[in-house]
């Protein structure tokens, strides 16, 4: 069968899941009567609701006797540890632009990965139908993106259409007929190569291993591309590492192939095609599975080292065990080590006393997916604030810078540069109007200075701002950065929040707990109007009398409280507080920190 293998490439919100639904409808992959949900690639529950991509998935369509090979890629640098190696997988890309927004920055992100491996791009306007589109800007900024990320002429000279995924078309115009997705499904038969590897069918097997996973019946499980010669069920393969050390030796028990939304058993892989192989106990991310005879491993990206530490402990509090079922150290370590070994950019270490776990990654966003994800499986933790990781260069003391992006009314442009190259140690890159009064400001601002960031951000434009950040690179520390520059308000008793005393506090500063919550000594519950924390009595009822007075009998009238997401809580707390997370609640508290840490935030702050 003729092969086709690409990537979609595609910014948060802009089209790229509902698209492959509407490719795979039209190319026959469901049954007429099939029960198929919308977005049919997002396979969990939190890339459903949040919109997003996270894991890197695969599916396949046959048009008109060709197989199309297509892989979802995450558009997040956080979720970026395998981005350059599932494009080497692909021999295409297809890049999907919000026609009104134009190319954003994780669009940016994946496809300078894909430029630099020489693919050719495919650029679809998406959503031209909507009210506030300008496919034609759009189009010039994605020809002054590739120009920027220093594209070849071919690359440069790339074809363009007009879709609307939602709707279930793409034309080469924008007076097209509007039916149906023909256009594209030609345009990557006659754009997109096929894949170079079928002129290998008759060499020894060679695969490199692109993404890692786990099933609960075939175990380890690693999918790569095949790039010379062919396997069947059975065979004996061993695994080297990128230098050519060989790992392990064993035998495949079971190929799958992408076929439409499900992987199937298959007896044989072919050179160029896309599987899954299972059978191995060691071998991992970025290892060339091979036939025996071969000694040369395949040139591999190495793995992206991780930029934040974030500290994973049991929950202590005196709240524990009321909500969640997996609350001891040992199961909080088997599930951190399981993510570990199918996430190959998140490390997981021991503290010192054994009740503790270092997990590094690449961002907040991944750290915060991995705790929501634990907190629905009914663990109980208590989390530290994220930590950037220094290196040594040179020796000299790097830490990691990020790209932010932000897209602001006029108004609130002061603001936001005077927070981002001020206080947080960020070097303004470029400020250019964005249309209908908003401004887009490029910066790039240590990871240490957006840690907090964002709440402040929504705060100073009044909730209208947008803002995208990716990794950018390493650059020599920038010394101190001031962190959170209020106090909060600290429970000095333990029992049920009173609404008449939550009213009292009122003048204190924000609160974050509502009438009737349980609460604890050293639990937080408000944000201090001042720069110093304050203990208070949230339990402190009203002073009954038999005498009637005017004015005594008011109702109290609360405030509604700041209730944090999960992100939002671990970005807020300082060094000397932890999150606590349970499948019910997310409480922020105070904690004592051992001479170690003391020790260790001394030596940061210098």
């Amino acid at each position: 069968m003729d092969l086709r293998n690409i990537a979609i490439i595609a910014h948060v919100d802009h089209g790229k899941t509902t698209l492959v639904d509407a490719l795979l409808a039209q190319s026959g992959s469901f049954r007429e009567n099939q029960q198929t949900e919308e977005r049919a690639m997002d396979s969990n529950d939190l890339e459903r609701e949040r919109g997003i991509t996270i894991l890197a998935k695969a599916t396949s369509v046959d048009w008109h006797g060709t197989r199309i090979n297509i892989v979802d890629t995450p558009g997040h640098a956080d979720f970026g540890g395998e981005v350059e190696r599932i494009l080497s997988m692909v021999d295409g890309v297809v890049l999907l632009v919000d026609a009104a927004e134009g190319p954003m920055p994780q669009t940016k992100f994946v496809t300078q990965k894909a430029l630099a491996l020489g693919l050719r791009p495919i650029v679809v306007l998406n959503k031209v139908d909507k009210p506030d589109a300008e496919p034609d800007r759009a189009l010039d900024e994605c020809f002054d993106l590739f120009a920027a990320l220093e594209a070849d002429d071919d690359q440069l000279d790339f074809p363009h259409l007009y879709a609307s995924g939602r709707s279930g078309w793409c034309d080469e115009t924008l007076e097209g007929p509007r039916k149906d997705l023909s256009a594209l499904f030609q345009k990557i038969l006659d754009h997109v190569p096929a894949p170079k590897q079928l002129a290998a069918a008759k060499e020894p097997f060679r695969m490199l291993a692109t993404t890692l996973g786990a099933d609960p019946y075939l175990g380890r499980i690693l999918t790569g591309r095949v790039e010379a010669g062919s396997i069947s069920a059975g065979a004996t393969l061993k695994a080297l590492s990128r230098k050519g050390e060989r790992i392990e030796q064993f035998r495949v028990t079971k190929i799958l192939a992408f076929r439409g939304l499900s992987q199937q058993p298959i007896e044989t892989a072919e050179a160029g095609d896309i599987v899954t192989l299972a059978g191995m106990t060691k071998a991992t991310v970025a290892d060339t599975l091979c036939d025996p005879s071969v000694d040369v491993p395949i040139p591999a990206q190495p793995i992206d080292p991780p930029t934040i530490t974030v500290t994973f402990g049991i929950n202590d509090s005196p709240l524990a065990g009321r909500d969640g079922k997996k609350v001891q150290s040992r199961v909080i370590r088997e599930r951190l080590m399981k993510e570990a070994e199918s996430n190959v950019a998140i490390k997981v270490a021991d503290t010192p006393g054994g009740e503790a776990f270092e997990v590094s990654g690449r961002g907040e966003l991944q750290m915060g997916v991995l705790i929501e994800n634990m907190r629905r499986e009914g663990f109980e933790l208590s989390i530290s604030r994220p930590r950037v990781i220094f290196r040594d260069v040179d020796g000299q003391r790097h830490e990691p810078v990020e790209e932010v992006t932000i897209d602001v009314d006029d108004e609130f442009t002061g603001a936001v540069v005077e927070k981002l190259t001020g206080a947080r140690k960020g070097d303004l890159v470029e400020m250019k109007p964005a249309g209908t009064g908003k401004t887009r400001i490029i910066a790039h601002v240590p990871s240490r200075g957006l840690i907090g960031y964002h709440g402040e951000f929504l705060t100073d434009t009044r909730g209208t701002g947008v803002l995208n950040r990716i990794f950018h690179g390493w650059t020599p520390h920038k010394g101190p950065i001031v962190g959170r520059r209020r106090g909060v308000l600290i429970s000095m008793e333990s029992g049920q929040a009173v609404a008449y005393a939550l009213w009292n506090l009122e003048d204190r500063g924000r609160m974050f707990i509502n009438p009737q919550d349980q609460v604890y000594q050293g639990m937080i519950i408000g944000e201090h109007a001042r720069d110093n924390d304050l203990e208070v009595n949230p339990l402190k009822g009203k002073k009954l009398t038999n005498v009637r007075a005017s004015g005594t009998d008011e109702a109290v009238r609360l405030t509604p409280p700041t209730e944090m997401s999960l992100e939002q809580a671990i970005a807020y707390i300082d060094d000397d507080e932890l999150v606590e997370v349970t499948p019910a609640v997310i409480r922020l508290r105070k904690r004592e920190l051992d001479p170690h840490e003391r020790k260790r935030q001394a030596k940061q702050a210098s």
